[in-house]
């Protein structure tokens, strides 16, 4: 048999194998790149565009800018509503009484605190943290209220309520001046009345209310069977009633001043205060009443009824619409709704009717249950609700 040779077994060294594994490695990417498409992008030159893609390119650009725009400008008018809505909110709670009462300052004539008397409405004013301060102003023996505005721009605010406080003695001879200027003598007595007139001429819209004291309280309350102590206080003037009561009207009439007979100073203090609790509310009040919903007040109606998506609480509302009319309580109410669940049905009913009068009296057998025996509805209220659910007049009156 013939002898197989061997072949040969060679040796490679590493540097050997390295080199041949780059070189396998570099032409398999030149093969890569070879195979692969190429891609080319243009760069078109701008002076070589035509009018029409010049005119495109800035169609796109004023379109971006003007989407940029309309974006800032939403952007802006969001950022001032939020601003104003910040505002509002800030002015709506500055005019609430507890907070507007911080910006009421209440003026005291110092002429006033030759009575000593006066110590009881400082000492109540400083007790209530209120602002008050002693200023002359122009109507003598008065108490006035002033105010800082929201914008605090350093202006004062003068309000439109004024208490003058006179004693007993000042009031008589009041008295005294206006019977001689209204029976037309020329020397008229010097009182409290002329520097009172002149205020009245140059402050039309003021109000003035002139209280007269006098402490008398042990004989005021031996005799106050016979009329209170107003009338105890008059007793104390040593005039005629007749003359008390014409100067009484002159002054209502003629100069729109009220007069209050008081006993002392605290019934002067707990005036002054309710003054400024009425200037505090006046604000919050005038701004409730100017609101588009000014009829709903609080209590329970004024969140009203409350209606989800699925259509819950629309039966409440169905309910509430009727109790709107005047004396239809809440059984009465329940006794429609409970015959009719919904205004669309009763509706339908009106139209099945044959006739008016049937329209007319369809609610009036429905039980009214509740009280001490049962009822029916009526006719009356069947005929109010007929003409609520089917007049077309919108200013016709129900009732």
């Amino acid at each position: 048999m013939s002898r197989l040779k061997r072949a040969k077994t060679w040796e490679i060294s590493d540097s050997e194998g390295e080199d041949d594994v780059k070189h396998t490695g570099a032409r398999d990417e030149d093969v890569e790149q070879e195979r692969a498409p190429r891609t080319y992008t243009r760069t078109e030159d701008p002076a070589t565009r035509s009018p029409r893609t010049e005119r495109r390119v800035e169609e796109r650009r004023s379109a971006r800018e003007k989407e940029r725009w309309e974006r800032e400008r939403v952007k802006e008018e969001r950022r001032h509503a939020q601003q104003r809505r910040k505002e509002e909110a800030e002015r709506v709670k500055s005019l609430k009484p507890e907070n507007f009462l911080k910006s009421l300052t209440v003026r005291i004539h110092p002429v006033l605190l030759q009575d000593p008397g006066c110590d009881v409405l400082l000492v109540s004013l400083e007790g209530l943290e209120w602002s008050s301060r002693l200023e002359e102003h122009a109507l003598t023996h008065s108490i006035s209220w002033t105010r800082q505005p929201q914008d605090d721009d350093g202006t004062v605010v003068e309000e439109d309520q004024v208490l003058m406080v006179v004693s007993q003695e000042e009031f008589v001879v009041m008295v005294t001046s206006i019977k001689q200027a209204l029976i037309g003598e020329s020397d008229v007595v010097a009182s409290l009345f002329q520097p009172l007139s002149k205020y009245l001429k140059r402050n039309r819209g003021t109000v003035i209310s002139l209280l007269v004291t006098g402490d008398h309280r042990h004989q005021c309350g031996l005799l106050s069977g016979g009329g209170g102590h107003d009338a105890c206080l008059r007793s104390q003037l040593a005039l005629p009633d007749v003359d008390i009561e014409e100067v009484l009207v002159y002054l209502q009439l003629c100069k729109n001043v009220s007069v209050h007979f008081v006993l002392s100073w605290e019934d002067v203090t707990d005036h002054v205060c309710a003054i400024t609790k009425a200037l505090s509310k006046r604000p919050f009040k005038a701004l409730c009443e100017a609101s588009v919903l000014g009829f709903c007040v609080d209590g329970s109606w004024a969140g009203g009824a409350r209606v989800e998506r699925c259509g819950r609480g629309l039966a409440q509302v169905w309910l509430r619409q009727i109790q709107q009319l005047n004396r239809v309580s809440v059984s009465m109410a329940a006794a429609v709704t409970t015959a009719f669940p919904s205004p669309h049905l009763l509706l339908q009913a009106y139209e099945n009717a044959e006739s008016e009068e049937q329209r007319r009296t369809l609610l009036a057998d429905l039980t009214v249950m509740g009280g001490a025996k049962e009822r029916r509805l009526g006719p009356e209220l069947s005929n109010r609700l007929y003409r609520l659910m089917t007049s077309q007049n919108s200013q016709l009156v129900l009732d």
